[in-house]
């Protein structure tokens, strides 16, 4: 779909491998920038939904962790109140860890034998994946704008 002087989609493996990678991290990207705009969103919009000084701003948000009381989500100490930076990382870590583990073995609850990258069925709750042109041109989106 463009430009490749470094020869990096020479081999159609490693092409493949690279482009599973690339949209992995774009849709993981998307989340992150959710999870920027949501909390400041709720400080601003929640109707009392309080954040702890001015943690909702997702640039300060990681220092509070670093104050003396913490952070306490959604400001209710009883949601998550974290004190700790190693167990926000194990944390992340066991369930980032757990979805990819998910994704790559394509098979759970929700089916066997799903596309690594498209799965659809409960996945597509809009039913975009339903036309096969419509899907087609969605891929290419997807990698062009991802």
């Amino acid at each position: 779909y463009g430009w490749d002087t470094a020869g990096l989609a020479a081999d159609p493996t490693t092409f493949a491998a690279y482009r599973e990678a690339e949209l992995i991290h774009a849709r993981w990207a998307m989340l992150g920038t959710l999870g920027c705009l949501t909390p400041e969103f709720l400080a601003k919009y929640g109707g009392g939904i309080s954040f702890s000084g001015d943690s909702a701003v997702w640039f300060k948000a990681g220092a509070a962790i670093f104050s003396e009381g913490g952070i306490n989500y959604l400001g209710e100490p009883q949601l998550v109140h974290a004190q700790s930076i190693l167990a926000i990382l194990a944390c992340q870590v066991l369930l980032m860890g757990a979805v990819e583990a998910y994704r790559a073995a394509e098979s759970g609850p929700l089916g066997e034998g799903l596309d690594k990258l498209h799965p659809g069925e409960a996945f597509d709750p809009l039913g975009l994946a339903d036309d096969p042109d419509t899907f087609a041109e969605l891929e290419v989106k997807e990698i062009k704008n991802g």
